[in-house]
């Protein structure tokens, strides 16, 4: 399983900037991207459900310049320069996971939020859900870890452990919880 354990991204890797609205209006370095307060970029965040209606998170790297060792959704990404949206969460489900999944597009939204000195996020960022069945082989490069988890649980550890999780993937399930119960429900029975 070598090549479930190549190394997928880069820091050098061109990222589409967007406005507001999510035009595209330039490019730049991955880094770049992430320097100081961040530069508004496009991303995408994935969560994955098994036929039991549970969650699967993943822990960040502790390579990952920002948030690492963190819990997070099951992907989280961004479209490269030239890339479609379905290409670019397909690509990274596979580079992350090893899997493939049917996505069912459900909002997008713009947040920032600062990591120390390390960096930022400030993305416009499309979120997406799906299902997921088989094995589910973790690149080492991109995650420490896996689990699986259901909403109940997942709420308790947000109560519980809030500092353990990244910002983004906390604002998102509580806007899939307030905003998107009906979709999300399909997936989780919520």
């Amino acid at each position: 399983m070598e090549s479930a354990h190549r190394i997928v991204s880069s820091e050098a890797e061109e990222l589409i900037l967007v406005d507001e609205k999510d035009d595209e209006t330039g490019y730049m370095s991955k880094a770049e991207c992430h320097d100081g307060a961040g530069k508004r970029h496009r991303a995408f965040s994935v969560f994955l459900f098994n036929d039991a209606g549970e969650l699967l998170l993943q822990q960040r790297s502790q390579q990952k310049r920002l948030w690492p060792g963190f819990w997070s959704n099951t992907c989280c990404s961004h479209p490269r320069k030239g890339e479609s949206m379905p290409i670019a969460t397909q690509r990274r489900l596979y580079d992350e996971l090893h899997v493939e999944s049917t996505l069912e597009f459900v909002y997008k939204f713009t947040y920032q939020a600062e990591f120390g000195e390390a960096g930022s996020e400030n993305e416009l960022c499309h979120v997406y859900l799906g299902g997921v069945s088989g094995d589910v082989i973790p690149n080492e490069h991109e995650i420490d870890s896996i689990q699986y988890l259901s909403a109940r649980s997942l709420i308790e550890k947000f109560d519980s452990q809030p500092q353990a999780f990244t910002p983004w993937f906390k604002m998102e399930w509580q806007t899939l919880v307030d905003e998107h119960r009906d979709t999300l429900s399909k997936y989780c029975g919520i």
